[in-house]
Protein backbone atom coordinates (compact mmCIF):
# COMPACT_ATOMS: atom_id res chain seq x y z
CA UNK A 1 0.00 0.00 0.00
CA UNK A 2 1.23 3.49 -0.84
CA UNK A 3 -0.13 5.28 2.24
CA UNK A 4 2.67 6.30 4.59
CA UNK A 5 1.83 7.63 8.06
CA UNK A 6 4.95 9.79 8.24
CA UNK A 7 4.59 11.31 4.78
CA UNK A 8 0.97 12.09 5.62
CA UNK A 9 2.28 14.68 8.09
CA UNK A 10 4.99 16.28 5.92
CA UNK A 11 2.85 19.35 5.21
CA UNK A 12 2.28 19.82 8.93
CA UNK A 13 5.99 19.56 9.64
CA UNK A 14 7.23 21.96 6.97
CA UNK A 15 4.94 24.63 8.41
CA UNK A 16 7.22 24.58 11.46
CA UNK A 17 10.35 25.54 9.51
CA UNK A 18 11.36 28.97 10.87
CA UNK A 19 11.29 31.90 8.49
CA UNK A 20 14.74 32.53 7.07
CA UNK A 21 16.02 29.04 7.93
CA UNK A 22 18.96 27.87 5.81
CA UNK A 23 20.41 24.75 7.49
CA UNK A 24 18.52 21.61 8.49
CA UNK A 25 19.26 18.23 10.04
CA UNK A 26 16.96 15.29 9.32
CA UNK A 27 17.51 12.51 11.87
CA UNK A 28 16.55 9.00 10.84
CA UNK A 29 16.08 10.16 7.26
CA UNK A 30 15.27 6.77 5.76
CA UNK A 31 15.13 7.01 1.98
CA UNK A 32 15.16 10.79 2.21
CA UNK A 33 11.61 11.82 1.32
CA UNK A 34 11.46 14.55 3.97
CA UNK A 35 15.06 15.64 3.33
CA UNK A 36 14.08 16.17 -0.30
CA UNK A 37 11.08 18.20 0.84
CA UNK A 38 13.31 20.43 2.98
CA UNK A 39 15.75 20.88 0.11
CA UNK A 40 12.81 22.00 -2.02
CA UNK A 41 12.34 24.86 0.45
CA UNK A 42 15.90 26.01 -0.22
CA UNK A 43 17.56 24.51 2.86
CA UNK A 44 20.95 22.83 3.02
CA UNK A 45 20.14 19.46 4.61
CA UNK A 46 22.28 16.99 6.53
CA UNK A 47 20.31 13.73 6.37
CA UNK A 48 21.52 11.02 8.74
CA UNK A 49 20.54 7.44 9.49
CA UNK A 50 22.18 4.35 10.93
CA UNK A 51 21.68 2.41 7.69
CA UNK A 52 23.36 3.30 4.38
CA UNK A 53 21.13 5.03 1.84
CA UNK A 54 23.38 5.08 -1.20
CA UNK A 55 20.59 4.51 -3.73
CA UNK A 56 18.55 7.38 -2.29
CA UNK A 57 21.61 9.63 -2.17
CA UNK A 58 22.17 9.21 -5.89
CA UNK A 59 18.75 10.72 -6.60
CA UNK A 60 18.93 13.68 -4.20
CA UNK A 61 19.57 17.36 -4.84
CA UNK A 62 23.12 18.54 -4.18
CA UNK A 63 21.87 20.44 -1.15
CA UNK A 64 21.17 17.13 0.66
CA UNK A 65 24.16 15.38 2.22
CA UNK A 66 23.56 11.80 3.37
CA UNK A 67 25.70 10.42 6.18
CA UNK A 68 25.55 7.07 7.97
CA UNK A 69 25.67 8.09 11.63
CA UNK A 70 24.29 7.07 14.99
CA UNK A 71 22.69 10.15 16.51
CA UNK A 72 23.53 9.00 20.05
CA UNK A 73 27.26 9.36 19.33
CA UNK A 74 27.42 11.69 16.33
CA UNK A 75 29.60 14.77 16.67
CA UNK A 76 27.08 17.48 15.80
CA UNK A 77 28.09 21.12 15.41
CA UNK A 78 26.72 23.22 18.26
CA UNK A 79 24.29 26.11 17.66
CA UNK A 80 24.30 25.33 13.95
CA UNK A 81 20.96 24.12 12.58
CA UNK A 82 17.89 26.29 12.05
CA UNK A 83 15.63 23.24 11.81
CA UNK A 84 16.01 19.67 13.08
CA UNK A 85 13.47 16.98 12.26
CA UNK A 86 13.02 13.47 13.65
CA UNK A 87 10.33 11.48 11.87
CA UNK A 88 9.40 8.26 13.67
CA UNK A 89 13.02 7.88 14.78
CA UNK A 90 13.42 9.24 18.33
CA UNK A 91 11.82 6.14 19.88
CA UNK A 92 14.75 4.08 18.50
CA UNK A 93 17.12 5.85 20.91
CA UNK A 94 16.95 7.09 24.52
CA UNK A 95 14.68 10.14 24.66
CA UNK A 96 17.47 12.06 26.41
CA UNK A 97 19.16 12.17 22.99
CA UNK A 98 17.07 15.30 22.43
CA UNK A 99 19.60 17.21 24.55
CA UNK A 100 22.22 16.57 21.84
CA UNK A 101 19.79 17.86 19.24
CA UNK A 102 18.97 20.89 21.34
CA UNK A 103 22.66 21.82 21.56
CA UNK A 104 22.86 21.64 17.76
CA UNK A 105 20.07 24.20 17.33
CA UNK A 106 21.00 27.73 16.36
CA UNK A 107 19.36 30.48 18.44
CA UNK A 108 15.76 30.65 17.26
CA UNK A 109 16.12 27.21 15.67
CA UNK A 110 13.37 24.64 15.90
CA UNK A 111 13.32 20.94 16.76
CA UNK A 112 10.32 19.03 15.42
CA UNK A 113 9.65 15.43 16.40
CA UNK A 114 7.00 13.30 14.75
CA UNK A 115 7.07 10.54 17.34
CA UNK A 116 5.42 7.30 18.32
CA UNK A 117 4.20 6.53 21.83
CA UNK A 118 3.09 3.45 23.74
CA UNK A 119 -0.65 3.40 24.34
CA UNK A 120 -1.51 3.42 28.03
CA UNK A 121 -4.63 5.51 28.67
CA UNK A 122 -8.26 5.29 27.72
CA UNK A 123 -7.81 8.30 25.44
CA UNK A 124 -4.92 6.53 23.70
CA UNK A 125 -7.09 3.53 22.94
CA UNK A 126 -10.08 5.62 21.81
CA UNK A 127 -7.91 7.62 19.41
CA UNK A 128 -6.38 4.37 18.15
CA UNK A 129 -9.83 2.96 17.49
CA UNK A 130 -10.77 6.10 15.55
CA UNK A 131 -7.56 5.83 13.51
CA UNK A 132 -8.27 2.29 12.29
CA UNK A 133 -11.12 3.13 9.87
CA UNK A 134 -9.38 6.37 8.80
CA UNK A 135 -6.25 4.36 8.07
CA UNK A 136 -8.23 1.83 6.01
CA UNK A 137 -9.80 4.60 3.91
CA UNK A 138 -6.43 6.29 3.37
CA UNK A 139 -4.90 3.01 2.21
CA UNK A 140 -7.73 2.45 -0.26
CA UNK A 141 -7.40 5.98 -1.65
CA UNK A 142 -3.63 5.62 -2.16
CA UNK A 143 -3.63 1.95 -3.22
CA UNK A 144 -2.72 2.63 -6.85
CA UNK A 145 0.13 5.03 -6.19
CA UNK A 146 3.71 3.88 -6.72
CA UNK A 147 5.99 3.42 -3.72
CA UNK A 148 9.01 5.15 -5.20
CA UNK A 149 11.76 6.58 -3.01
CA UNK A 150 10.96 4.49 0.05
CA UNK A 151 12.98 1.99 1.97
CA UNK A 152 12.26 -0.89 4.30
CA UNK A 153 13.53 0.37 7.63
CA UNK A 154 14.04 -1.45 10.92
CA UNK A 155 11.12 -1.05 13.29
CA UNK A 156 10.99 -0.76 17.06
CA UNK A 157 7.93 -0.54 19.27
CA UNK A 158 7.86 2.64 21.37
CA UNK A 159 8.41 2.14 25.10
CA UNK A 160 7.45 5.58 26.42
CA UNK A 161 3.85 6.60 27.01
CA UNK A 162 2.63 10.05 26.03
CA UNK A 163 2.55 11.22 29.69
CA UNK A 164 6.15 10.02 30.09
CA UNK A 165 7.18 11.87 26.93
CA UNK A 166 5.48 15.05 28.15
CA UNK A 167 7.29 14.81 31.50
CA UNK A 168 10.68 14.19 29.90
CA UNK A 169 10.19 17.01 27.41
CA UNK A 170 9.22 19.43 30.19
CA UNK A 171 12.61 18.74 31.78
CA UNK A 172 14.83 18.48 28.69
CA UNK A 173 13.05 20.84 26.28
CA UNK A 174 11.36 23.47 28.45
CA UNK A 175 8.61 25.28 26.60
CA UNK A 176 8.09 22.50 24.04
CA UNK A 177 4.56 21.82 22.88
CA UNK A 178 3.25 18.30 22.33
CA UNK A 179 0.02 17.36 20.61
CA UNK A 180 -1.45 13.99 19.83
CA UNK A 181 -2.03 13.19 16.15
CA UNK A 182 -4.44 10.69 14.65
CA UNK A 183 -2.24 7.99 13.13
CA UNK A 184 -0.51 6.71 16.30
CA UNK A 185 1.84 9.69 16.47
CA UNK A 186 2.49 12.91 18.37
CA UNK A 187 4.04 16.19 17.29
CA UNK A 188 6.63 17.84 19.53
CA UNK A 189 7.82 21.34 18.66
CA UNK A 190 10.63 23.06 20.54
CA UNK A 191 12.16 26.44 19.69
CA UNK A 192 15.59 27.34 21.06
CA UNK A 193 15.55 30.79 22.70
CA UNK A 194 17.40 33.46 20.77
CA UNK A 195 19.18 34.52 23.93
CA UNK A 196 20.27 31.96 26.52
CA UNK A 197 20.47 33.27 30.07
CA UNK A 198 23.83 32.85 31.73
CA UNK A 199 24.51 30.36 34.31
Amino acid sequence: MAFDHNEHYHDLLVREVPEGASRALDVGCGAGAFARRLAGLGLEVDAIDTVPMLDAARNMPESVRFRQLDITSADLPERHYDFISCLASIHHVPFATVTRLRRALAPGGRLVILGLYRESTLTDFLVSMAAVPANAVARLVTAGRPRTGRAVMPTTDPVMTLPEIRAAAADLLPGATIRRLLFWRYLLVYTEPRETSAG
